[in-house]
């Protein structure tokens, strides 16, 4: 396991999903039910959509280097694009919407149940999924990725179940887009040019 490779994907995907829908609809569901059962719910959603993800990353790299690198470079290019474009309300109102199939009402195992299925439905094919996937292209480390991913996804979703109104109050959502646009256009340029300086 490369630590500098866990390290630098748990900085990445913590940043990119802090402003995500899926981020939003933790921080709901934990508003209205047991925050404990909204994280593990969540965090079993995440995991899930980790493995899937470091799994498609590793089919990536049976691609011709080249390509891979055009690949790369793109969904990095396209990661920035949205967080950078896309209008925070956008962000937050479709979380909220996905937060609102969740009711309080429940017993503990339904809220997990619940978070489980809100957050498995609303990651497919998301940015931070697919920047896991790019991740695994790039370092050709799927154990290292699938740690530094597995345990930002977790802590995001800690954040959202028990302290996320809080956290958003501090650092709004706009400013953690503008990092997480930033950090994604730096690792397109680099990809890129590693692919025109060969």
């Amino acid at each position: 396991m490369n630590i500098d490779v866990v390290a630098t994907v748990f900085v990445v995907i913590l940043l990119s999903e802090l402003p995500d829908k899926s981020m939003i609809a933790t921080l709901v569901m934990g508003s209205r039910s047991d925050p404990l059962f909204v994280w593990i719910g969540s965090s079993g959603a995440f995991l899930v959509h980790t493995v899937a993800a470091v799994l498609a990353g590793r089919l990536l790299l049976f691609l011709p280097h080249t390509v891979l690198q055009a690949i790369v470079s793109a969904l990095f290019l396209g990661g920035a694009l949205y967080l950078l474009l896309v209008p925070e309300k956008a962000v937050i109102d479709q979380g909220e919407k996905e937060a609102e199939s969740e009711r309080a009402t429940g017993a503990r195992l339904k809220v997990m149940a619940t978070a489980f299925g809100v957050i498995l439905i609303g990651e497919l094919g998301d940015i931070t999924q697919l920047m896991t996937v790019n991740l695994v292209a790039k370092y050709d480390d799927v154990f290292s990725v699938g740690v530094g991913a597995g345990l930002a996804f977790v802590a995001d979703a800690a954040l959202g179940a028990f302290t996320g109104r809080a956290l958003l109050r501090i650092v709004p959502v706009r400013r953690i887009r503008l990092a997480g646009g930033l950090v994604f256009l730096g690792f397109a340029a680099v990809t890129l040019y590693n692919l025109v300086s060969r």
